[in-house]
């Protein structure tokens, strides 16, 4: 299935082909799609073949058409925090360009059929999280694969918000898919040569809306025997993450946003609140922009040092300059605050003057009122 689109010669010409065909229609869409170079995924003997809008399969290794990923991730219609799984993830390419937009508090789980797909995928994995320029760029959610046949869910199973099945789904198993969805999850897979997206709008309905058609070769039946009992794939865990890990995804955040205001675009020190707000936006702070300049100014500061100290330490300069000019640079910092401090203070108490003033002329006012309506008064008889 694919040859909807032509080929490319990189992986943004191949992107800038499927928005000019309509098939990637937004820009976190968009944005995923480039972050990931879909010829990392592919074995490398087969490189050349990576930006063609065609399905490729090595063995158990199977990549969908470029035209059919986008189709299906504009059809889950996807946001930070949500939960999603992927019922036939194979090397992962689907499941990282999602975790790009689920971000750090989503949820990413995928089952595989095959064991040696599962190392393929967390290889592929390993190496872009490594390697790839994108990653600093993004809020990553990491996926978690288990091998299994993705009929033996057990139904006692967490529901999730956003559900793909990259196998023909035959129509016997559609209310088995239906039910992994929470009400108001979506639900994308190939159903009778259509890729169908299914919305659940309560406990027992749905709305369904045919896509486009596909070929998809269809799921593969769990094979039970007689005498033994049925067998289930435990799903990933869904774990609480830890204070370190919290940690970790503050630091990152406010290195990001306090080098590029975590959307790509350099920001100057007039924007002295920025990592409050980025913050604040990503629910990690509760005071967002009104939380004290002087904490935030140092914060800024601090991270600012931290990435800078990574940098000299990975080019092997000395620490001894670092440390000068980060004093001189905290110094002239701490001079501005105490400058504005004092700015702010005095500005302050010229006010109450003023204020004071006021009520003194007033009170004087009123004075003069009461003694010439004392003197206007005629005396009694």
């Amino acid at each position: 299935m694919g040859g909807a689109v032509s080929a490319g010669e990189d992986n943004d010409d191949l992107i800038d082909n499927l928005k000019e065909a309509y098939y990637i229609r937004s820009d976190l869409v968009e944005r995923a799609f480039r972050a990931i170079d879909r010829a990392d995924y592919y074995l490398d003997e087969y490189r050349d073949n990576a930006y063609k809008d065609l399905a490729w399969r090595h063995g158990n290794i199977h990549l969908s058409a470029p035209c059919i990923y986008s189709e299906v991730m504009e059809a889950l219609d996807l946001h930070p925090g949500l939960s999603f799984l992927n019922l036939g993830s194979g090397t992962g390419y689907l499941s990282t360009m999602v975790g790009l937009i689920l971000g750090p508090f989503g949820v990413n789980h995928g089952i595989e059929l095959h064991a040696d797909v599962i190392d393929y995928a967390y290889q592929k994995l390993d190496s872009f999280i490594k390697t790839s320029d994108s990653f600093d760029k993004f809020e990553f959610c990491e996926p978690s694969f288990v091998v299994g046949n993705c009929l033996e869910i057990p139904p006692e199973s967490r529901q999730y918000d956003r559900v793909y099945c990259g196998a023909g789904v035959q129509k016997e198993h559609e209310d088995y898919m239906k039910n992994l969805l929470k009400v108001g999850g979506i639900l994308v897979m190939p159903l009778e040569e259509k890729l169908t997206k299914i919305t659940r709008t309560g406990l027992n309905s749905w709305e369904t809306k045919k896509i486009i058609s596909v070929s998809f070769a269809p799921l593969v039946l769990p094979k039970h025997s007689t005498n033994s009992k049925p067998k289930t794939v435990p799903l990933p865990k869904f774990e609480v993450r830890s204070l370190q890990e919290l940690a970790r995804i503050c630091i990152r955040h406010t290195l990001r946003v306090t080098t590029d205001g975590g959307d790509g675009h350099s920001r100057g020190r007039g924007s002295s609140f920025s990592v409050g707000r980025g913050l604040a936006v990503a629910g990690l702070h509760k005071y967002g922009p009104r939380f004290k300049r002087r904490r935030v100014h140092r914060r800024h500061c601090n991270a600012l040092v931290l990435a800078t100290r990574q940098v000299v330490a990975s080019s092997g300069i000395g620490p001894a300059s670092l440390d000068n000019n980060n004093n001189q640079g905290a110094q002239g910092a701490e001079e501005e605050e105490e400058a504005g401090e004092r700015e702010a203070g005095q500005s302050w108490w010229r006010r109450r003057r003023q204020w004071r003033k006021r009520m003194k002329r007033r009170s004087r006012k009123k004075k003069k009122r009461r003694r010439r309506a004392s003197c206007s008064d005629p005396s009694p008889p």
